[in-house]
């Protein structure tokens, strides 16, 4: 049987989701975890990557084994198990061809700034000193809206067939004291979302004009895209998927 899994974790101990050779990473982890406690070979597929240092406030993946007969008291150990900065919110049963990755419809990011140093956002935001003009970034932002070519803002030498990607959601907020970048597509190259960050970071200090995000987005060069900024300040924070994956609905 297959179940999707819903979890979050704090991204700072680990290399990412996906395992890899001779690192940490969150997929191991919680694959070791469920392994030991179905007395199953475990794998799960992830909806995607994140880098090392990166966050997830919501993350799903999906495994197939036996059939489960008390799945809250398999969260409950689940989590028991688990180190704090990972925790399992929900395991649901679903159709048999459903898939964590190719069956998302929408993903999004938020992407965290502070202006003011602050040893609470050392490990979960971006500080720029920098003063910045969030209009300007906003006024760039809606540049990203729609349907068009991103490989200008992905990292060299993927495997991926196309960098077309639908943007429907690109813009800045002012939430308390830090800013928050938000942005929604139905899929996202890798990278992509912290060098869109530092692009915008560049309108906003001024250097350049919002404008130039169309240049770069037409050369499809990443070396006129901006910096990326750090991993610590990145979230993932939600993966959509249709009703109709699940059973009973």
């Amino acid at each position: 049987m297959r179940y999707f899994i819903r979890f979050s974790y704090f991204g700072k101990m680990y290399h990412g989701w996906q395992k890899q050779p001779n690192a940490i990473t969150v997929q191991e982890i919680l694959e070791e975890v469920l392994t030991k406690l179905l007395r199953d070979k475990i794998e799960i597929v992830g909806a995607g990557r994140t880098d090392a240092g990166v966050h997830a406030k919501e993350m799903f993946g999906h495994f197939n084994v036996d059939p489960i007969s008390d799945i809250q008291n398999l969260i409950y150990r689940v989590n028991a198990f688990l180190p704090d900065d990972i925790a399992v919110q929900e395991i649901r049963s679903v159709q048999n061809e459903a898939h964590a990755r190719f069956d998302a419809t929408a993903r999004s990011y938020e992407y965290w700034v502070c202006q003011e140093k602050n040893p609470f956002y050392r490990d979960t935001a971006y500080y720029v000193r920098t003063p910045l003009d969030i209009d300007l970034m906003n006024q760039a932002a809606t540049l990203l809206l729609g349907k068009q070519d991103f490989e200008c803002f992905s990292k060299s030498k993927t495997d991926v067939r196309t960098y077309i990607c639908n943007v429907t959601l690109a813009k800045w907020v002012l939430e308390n004291d830090k800013l928050v970048f938000k942005i929604t597509a139905d899929r996202f190259l890798r990278n992509m979302v912290r060098a869109v960050v530092g692009t915008l970071l560049e309108v906003g200090s001024k250097k350049y004009p919002p404008s130039h995000v169309k240049a770069i987005l037409k050369s499809k060069d990443r070396s006129e895209a901006g910096v990326s900024v750090p991993a610590k300040g990145l979230y993932l924070t939600s993966v959509i998927y249709p009703k109709t994956i699940y059973k009973n609905e």
